[in-house]
């Protein structure tokens, strides 16, 4: 493994307009100083956290995906967020990864927030994915994933939890301290990428974009307001914790009913 960067991407969505969403976020791609090997957007950064599913949702060739292996080609990054896509006959709150080779990887939202009814607008998913990009193995989890550390557990096979939220700002101090608690807990890095500004239903948001490393201290983090985050993973420091503090031996086996351990699409 070699080192990995990451940038980290905070700001604001426009409600339902995904032409206006890419535009903005092209123009932050268009000034960034360095080079990064993941490029991370939130979650449904093109639309917002919407119920309107069936009127958001474009395909796997729609042109958001279709822009996000634009802008990955263009950058020599992996272009990733989540997008309401529908997929045969099915809505999904939809982890893109999109490689700058062209290839396009998914993983689909398992666990959905009920208290906003997402539950009754989109499939979940069933399978917790693991992406390998540059000698790393990353996680994808999208949200509300965040409270339920059985599903992220990790079992040696990812060194990066990655999470893209719209986690609104009433509940900043369970984002934060969660973020931590997954970090600590699977001997990882964890990063976190949260909106900012108020969405279509007038729910405010508040960042809290960072990441953490695997003692649970941050590295980076963005606070409230709108910034890129550029942070470097250390490959040597992550291996010699993981080997001098071995807990991941000592760790439960267990099974999750109805999910597997790595299913879904690559286009």
């Amino acid at each position: 493994m070699r080192d990995l960067t990451l940038t980290l991407i905070q700001t604001t969505t426009v409600w339902h307009d995904p032409a206006a969403n890419r535009l903005a976020y092209g123009e932050l791609f268009g000034r960034l100083a360095a080079p990064a090997d993941v490029v991370v957007l939130c979650e449904m950064f093109s639309t917002g956290f919407t119920m309107a599913a069936d009127s958001q949702a474009e395909t796997m060739e729609g042109p958001t995906v279709s822009w996000m292996r634009e802008q990955a080609s263009r950058l020599d990054s992996v272009v990733c967020g989540s997008v309401v896509i529908a997929d045969g006959g099915v809505c999904f709150n939809r982890f893109v990864w999109a490689r700058p080779d062209g290839v396009v990887e998914h993983y689909d939202k398992r666990h959905l927030f009920r208290m906003a009814d997402e539950h009754a607008h989109y499939g979940a998913g069933n399978a917790r994915r693991v992406f390998e990009w540059r000698d790393w193995r990353i996680c994808p989890q999208v949200c509300y994933d965040l409270r339920f550390p059985v599903f992220s557990r990790n079992r040696n096979d990812y060194d990066l939890l990655l999470y893209v939220a719209n986690w609104p700002a009433p509940r900043t101090a369970q984002w934060l301290a969660l973020l931590r608690a997954r970090a600590i807990e699977n001997q990882c890095y964890v990063a976190g990428v949260n909106r900012i500004g108020l969405d279509g239903n007038d729910v405010p948001y508040a960042g809290g974009s960072g990441c953490w490393d695997p003692l649970g201290r941050g590295m980076v983090e963005a606070g409230e307001v709108h910034q890129v985050l550029r942070v470097v993973l250390d490959a040597a420091a992550l291996t010699a914790y993981r080997s001098g503090f071995p807990a991941w031996m000592d760790a439960d086996r267990f099974h999750i009913e109805g999910a597997t351990a790595e299913e879904g699409g690559r286009t």
